[in-house]
């Protein structure tokens, strides 16, 4: 992907005020809502201290005061890279922002926000939705009880942005799919944040460690406890890390990567189920022919022949 870091050259060419800004709001056909992410509205502005918020040249349903508060029908993400200000939802509650928070809007969730008047704020925003939409953005990667991400402007964050928003001001054929894909891994990057932010740098440093002797070791067995008293780390912190990081604990996440070298082997070699047992570490044949069926569905023969 062909990133554009200079977001200073971007948006002042779309500014007839003097004020570097950007905003648009997309019209969604039917074939962008068949493709399951569609992107609404992107844009960009800088809010200087003791302005009037929010800016105006919104359309009406955009708008809204901090008395009133509103509710949209889409998806939000904003980031806030400059500044400080409130944050409130109906399901979040009060919260205060600072710069390189980002936080999330829902549909139908009724919220309200602004900069500190004494220091303004510059924010970058997109809006989204789709059934595509709906599933990244349910409560296994985001929640509405907590729309906040701390520290979410990392470079490769706000060169998505600008990538988005060079792509929506161009709108070349067929940009609906390349945005959505933007807005997706936009969305990655921060889901890896908000997750990465809840474990201590040592977990992580140690998973992205026993993830590389996983990989070396695949063909033996692997004492997880042993590794983590090496380490220094009681082995109930390093699984409650490893399992939060990847959604399953260290000896699980090890047996998926035998079984998936089983299958590999299945596949390209003439070898027979109890030789590929013994190859990848299992002691037991049997439990390897268990394992391999509660994990696919099929006995190890009977997956050579479907392959």
């Amino acid at each position: 992907m062909n990133l554009n870091t200079g977001i200073d050259k971007i948006i002042p060419q779309f500014d007839n005020s003097g004020k570097p800004e950007f905003k648009k709001y997309l019209p969604v056909s039917e074939t962008d809502r068949k493709w399951g992410f569609a992107i609404h509205d992107a844009g960009y502005a800088v809010i200087p201290e003791n302005t009037e918020y929010p800016p105006k040249g919104h359309p009406g349903s955009h708008l809204f005061s901090w008395e009133t508060g509103r509710i949209l029908s889409d998806y939000h993400l904003v980031l806030i890279t400059d500044g400080k200000g409130h944050f409130e939802s109906r399901s979040a509650g009060k919260h205060e922002l600072r710069s390189g928070d980002i936080f999330l809007l829902f549909p139908g969730e009724w919220h309200r926000y602004k900069p500190l008047s004494e220091t303004g704020w510059t924010e970058r925003w997109v809006g989204f939705s789709g059934h595509i939409a709906d599933v990244v953005m349910q409560d296994v990667f985001f929640s509405k009880g907590k729309p906040i991400i701390r520290d979410g402007a990392n470079m490769l964050v706000k060169d998505l942005f600008n990538s988005l928003f060079r792509l929506i001001e161009e709108e070349p054929f067929g940009y609906q799919r390349t945005a959505s894909g933007i807005c997706l891994q936009l969305l990655a990057e921060i889901c890896n944040i908000q997750k990465d932010s809840s474990s201590s740098g040592q977990a992580n440093s140690l998973i992205s460690k026993a993830k590389y002797l996983m990989h070396r070791k695949i063909d033996e067995e692997m004492d997880f406890q042993l590794f983590c008293e090496n380490h220094r780390i009681s082995y109930s912190m390093f699984r409650a890390a490893f399992k939060h990081q990847t959604g399953f604990a260290p000896l699980q996440y090890f047996l998926l990567l035998k079984i998936e070298k089983a299958k590999y082997l299945l596949k390209n070699t003439d070898l027979k189920a109890k030789q590929i047992a013994f190859t990848i570490g299992f002691r037991s044949d049997h439990y390897f022919g268990r394992l391999f069926k509660m994990k696919t569905g099929l006995t190890p023969n009977q997956f050579r022949k479907m392959s």
